[in-house]
């Protein structure tokens, strides 16, 4: 089912070892790049992240307008979204526990709040945040936050408009977040920083 490539500064018995996690993954998905299945989906490059483009749903890169970096990737469609960043993780830790009181503290300082289901990937959040309407007034936006543990990296999936609020219809939703690659890469950086993300080569892939 997978094919396992080691790069060439990589001991071999590492493959090993992210074999053993996602295997036991219940969920079967997210992927580490070095253990990705045959699934023969195609996948865009996006740097950390390799995303299959979803039937109905468009694939939307957000760029920071001083910088230029890509912030995060998301698949809209008519009925609701999912919002994909990757940060750094230390090696066999659990980030997402560490920062999931974290988050949901943070949304409660801005008006909002946070409380914790036990769904498909394990406990994720669900959260009513404030924001702002274009129009300037201001509404709460449900959202179900999920997060994966992955071999040095963490995944977070925010799920925005029908997949937040009904959870149980939701798996298209949750299979497109389960679809996705990771790609680490071998050099340091400190836990909970973002992966970079990069345009892809051909950005006619993202329409």
């Amino acid at each position: 089912m997978f094919r396992r490539r080691a790069r060439p500064d990589q001991d071999p018995a590492d493959l090993d070892d992210l074999e053993d996690e996602q295997a036991t993954d219940p969920a079967g998905g997210p992927w580490d790049s070095d253990l990705v299945p045959d699934d023969g989906l195609e996948r865009v490059d996006l740097g950390s992240l390799r995303v299959p483009p979803r039937e109905g749903a468009e694939l939307r890169l957000q760029v920071d307008e001083n910088t230029g970096e890509v912030q995060s990737v998301m698949l809209a469609a008519e009925e609701g979204a999912l919002e994909l960043r990757a940060f750094a993780a230390p090696r066999n830790g659990d980030l997402w526990s560490e920062v999931r009181p974290q988050i949901a503290a943070d949304i409660s300082r801005h008006g909002g709040t946070a409380g914790e289901r036990e769904g498909r990937f394990g406990t994720e959040l669900v959260c009513q945040m404030q924001v702002v309407l274009p129009d300037g007034t201001q509404a709460m936006q449900p959202s179900r936050i999920v997060g994966v543990n992955g071999a040095r990296w963490l995944l977070r999936g925010t799920f925005l408009g029908q997949p937040a609020v009904e959870p149980e219809t939701a798996g298209d939703w949750e299979d497109a977040l389960a679809s996705v690659v990771v790609h680490r890469g071998s050099y340091a950086m400190p836990a909970g920083d973002a992966l970079p993300l990069t345009l892809p080569d051909d950005a006619q892939r993202l329409s």
